[in-house]
């Protein structure tokens, strides 16, 4: 396993974001806010789009994750091979892409991409998965994190409410030594987290719990006003 991933064993990794359009959606607010989870313990940092990579790497002297979302449908995490080289130049100790089978705007299948990246880059690679056939597969191309971030947001499985528990039970002891069972996705407590970690996750990945005001403050209205 590389090391950067060996270390992150039993940490937390936490995604800075903000969306288009919101308040928060400024690379420079991005990276006082990887500041400050890294001061709550944060192993590691995921954070999209290429300044924000720029200046959270700045930030921060842990990990950083990269990704670009470009888009809204279909493959959007990182979805080409040049999106996966921008986030390397932008300074991404990870590369994050989407792990899917499903059909990329340049055509290449995933394998394809895994290939093409590893000419340019040694570092870790995390690919973002949505099922247990791509995550297998993720795991033959030798990438060194599974993440569950897309189980649910896709046809190959249904929502669940909280983390999709079922799929890191299904993946647990089926990777390769190589690889890295990471949880992300829908979890929104330390409970959730821990039952992600006991379920077999190396590591676990929480955002919108941590980092992003707008749905906490959502969450708490529609609990007071909703009565």
């Amino acid at each position: 396993m590389h090391p950067l991933v060996s270390a992150l064993e039993g940490s937390l990794i936490v995604s800075c974001q903000a969306y288009p359009g919101e308040a928060m959606r400024d690379p420079r607010t991005m990276a006082q806010v990887a500041a400050a989870v890294v001061e709550g313990g944060a192993a590691a940092v995921r954070a999209q789009g290429l300044e924000d990579i720029r200046q959270v790497a700045a930030a921060v002297e842990v990990p950083v994750i990269g990704i670009w979302k470009d888009g809204t449908e279909g493959v959007f995490i990182t979805p080409t091979l040049e999106h996966c080289l921008a986030v390397i130049e932008a300074g991404a100790d990870i590369l994050a892409l989407d792990g899917t089978a499903r059909p990329r705007p340049d055509g290449r299948s995933f394998a394809e991409t895994v290939a093409a990246v590893r000419e340019h880059f040694d570092g870790p690679l995390m690919a973002d998965c949505d099922s247990v056939e791509s995550a297998l597969l993720a795991g033959e191309l030798g990438v060194e994190i599974i993440g569950t971030t897309l189980a649910g947001y896709t046809d190959a499985r249904p929502r669940t409410v909280g983390p999709d528990l079922e799929l890191l039970e299904a993946l647990a002891g089926r990777l390769p030594a190589t690889s890295a069972l990471v949880a992300e996705g829908r979890i929104h407590s330390p409970a959730q987290a821990a039952a992600a970690r006991a379920t077999g996750a190396h590591a676990v990945v929480v955002g919108t719990a941590i980092t992003h005001p707008t749905s906490l403050t959502r969450w708490f209205r529609e609990a007071v006003t909703d009565r």
